[in-house]
């Protein structure tokens, strides 16, 4: 297989035109494609397998990543999806609140639970959820685009603004196997997925909110309710995926994943020293860890299996 590495430098064409023209290829649990392993923290190449949609020649494209900043690598990252300029009148340009208290009154009420067949094109597909959709739901959305007819995706999200700009960005792809709901997973997580037709395949919690006073943590969305509600309706063989940069939120996220030993098991390649991933799962990073990257930080990733259900002897 062929490979050509090319600099922005030594090419008219802009990062963001170069990467438009790659094509991805999944190889993962989850998707259809695997970024080569990049040594953390560097910012001056960033390299992409792609192949052709009519060729079978494969070929790596090298960005020079120098005098982007981190929403730049954002842009980069997604520059597939063509999101820079499609912006609802209705929302405009958001201003993200960081942290929201899931405890106040005005989230204590169940999301209502929305009519499936109206929602997704085929609502018997196997179902990922992401608790905490973020900026805007891109990474959902990228997935989506990838599995349009294999795969639901449901992005759960306390920021009202982030939820009409995502459904938006629904409307504008075109997509029927991707939604997002205005909703506080603590409380609605049971009372939506529950309800949802098809199998409970996968959940993500990726880089939630810290709450990093001692008297704030009991607003971290991982406790032990919101535990045994996914662990009571993910399918046998489902997968859980949790990640942060902020170790002391990931250690509590594993802490209580790991308490349920007997229902859930390890999986990927796990550093033996510390524990977590060492490549992340999902093919492509979400915003928050771009941002954290380009900083300097260090992502902590857990990647849990439901096991099996033994036969009755």
């Amino acid at each position: 297989m062929a490979s050509l590495c090319q600099a922005c430098s030594s090419s008219s064409a802009t990062p963001l035109l170069l990467a438009k023209r790659v094509f991805s290829l999944a190889s993962s649990p989850f998707i259809f494609m695997r970024e080569h392993k990049i040594p953390r923290h560097c910012n001056s190449f960033r390299a992409f397998n792609a192949v052709s949609a009519s060729s079978s020649a494969s070929t790596s494209v090298c960005v020079d990543f120098k005098d982007l900043r981190s929403n730049e690598l954002v842009e980069l990252e997604y520059a597939e999806l063509n999101l820079n300029h499609k912006i609802s009148e209705e929302v405009g340009h958001v201003r993200i609140r960081q942290h929201v208290n899931p405890l106040s009154s005005s989230f204590s009420k169940p999301a209502p639970v929305p009519v499936w067949d109206e929602v997704y094109k085929d609502p018997s597909l196997p179902l990922m959820v992401d608790i905490g959709s973020g900026n805007f739901g891109r990474f959902l959305l990228w997935q989506a685009n990838k599995n349009v007819e294999s795969r639901n995706y449901l992005g759960l999200e306390i920021r009202q603004k982030l939820v009409k700009r995502a459904n938006f960005w629904v409307n504008e792809l075109g997509l029927s196997n991707v939604h997002f709901i205005f909703a506080n997973a603590m409380v609605s997580f049971e009372h939506l997925i529950s309800s949802y037709p098809g199998p409970l395949e996968i959940v993500s919690i990726l880089c939630p909110d810290p709450h990093f006073k001692k008297r704030h943590q009991k607003r971290r969305v991982v406790q032990k309710p919101l535990v045994n509600s996914i662990l009571q309706n993910l399918k046998p063989g489902g997968k859980i995926f949790v990640q942060s940069d902020v170790l002391d939120v990931a250690q509590d996220m594993r802490d209580q994943l790991d308490e349920e030993s007997n229902v859930l098991q390890h999986m990927d390649t796990v550093d033996t020293e510390d524990g977590w991933l060492t490549e992340n799962p999902m093919g492509i990073r979400t915003e928050r860890e771009i941002h954290a990257e380009f900083e300097g930080a260090r992502i902590y990733r857990r990647l849990y299996q439901k096991r099996q259900l033994l036969p009755e002897t």
